[in-house]
């Protein structure tokens, strides 16, 4: 087992247990809230991982009570003006440029372009989910292959409340169903770890203190498998959904996305509504 690389600096970290590779958010203080520092890691172990041979299964999962509360909308940490390493897409800088020209360039590379580099990872990627599962959570959990909940774990997109139709990586109606979809982000609702078991969103929900022993039992059936096969198989289904239209679908949403975050810095305070993580909270807790 190599030692898990884990200091006050560490967004992420990543650690090999057996054939699996572990790859964990670590801002726990702020629900592991996704900046632009982390997004990078991220990529960096996920390529760790898949170029490391031993490996053939790898976790995802989040430090703390929570898997991820979201995108960074305002920690300490936030880095939303800072450059990208533009790994995701080929784009230009958006640090010296402004309106859409900025958040058009900085969300194409790192939540959409990032999130559909993950989806084709040719190793099998396991979400493991514990607490909330919020908006940017949402786009992580739902790159991977399988997700394997918490009894505590909930879900929930409330973008709208920014007039934003959700997330920019828009699986929406393909990890459940349109109906649910529209209830999901109509209201803003949690769905909890039984309902999204029940939409298909999730495929297995067990006990907090069960959740990393049933998540890598899972991962060790899987590593019994060949490892091309794997791949295949994942580029089949992935192709799959394609056809059935989630690749166009995330298309044209992320228009409609950018359509709402110029309409507010239009008409309001800034792109989002002049709502921020305690903003977005509280107007949850009056619904």
């Amino acid at each position: 087992m190599s030692p898990v690389e884990m200091d006050e600096e560490s967004v992420v970290t990543y650690e090999v247990r057996g054939s699996v590779a572990v790859v964990t958010l670590n801002r726990p203080r702020y629900r592991n809230a996704q900046n632009s520092k982390m997004t990078y890691a991220l990529d960096a172990a996920f390529s760790r991982a898949v170029d490391d041979d031993d490996v053939k299964v790898i976790v995802l999962a989040g430090n703390g009570e929570h898997f991820s509360g979201g995108h960074d909308i305002g920690t300490p940490g936030r880095d939303i003006d800072q450059t990208f390493e533009r790994k995701a897409v080929i784009w230009w800088d958006h640090t010296d440029k402004q309106g859409v020209d900025a958040r058009i360039a900085r969300e194409s590379e790192v939540y959409l372009g990032m999130c559909r580099r993950w989806r084709e990872i040719p190793k099998p990627v396991i979400a493991m989910v514990q607490g909330a599962c919020i908006a940017g959570g949402l786009m992580l959990a739902w790159c991977c292959d399988f997700i394997v909940a918490a009894e505590d774990a909930f879900f929930a997109d409330p973008v709208v409340r920014m007039g934003i139709p959700g997330v920019e990586y828009f699986a929406h109606p393909w990890v459940m169903n349109p109906r649910a979809a529209k209830e999901f982000l109509y209201t803003g609702d949690r769905f909890d770890a039984e309902r999204a078991l029940r939409l298909g969103m999730v495929n297995h929900v067990v006990p907090r203190e069960d959740l990393e022993s049933a998540t890598f039992a899972l991962a060790e059936r899987i590593s019994a498998m060949p490892r091309f096969g794997l791949a295949l198989t994942k580029k089949a289904v992935n192709q799959a959904e394609d056809l059935q239209g989630m690749r166009s679908g995330m298309d044209s949403v992320f228009g409609l996305h950018h359509a709402a975050h110029s309409h507010n810095a239009e008409v309001g305070a800034d792109s989002l509504a002049g709502m921020d993580a305690r903003a977005m909270r509280d107007a949850a807790a009056k619904a």
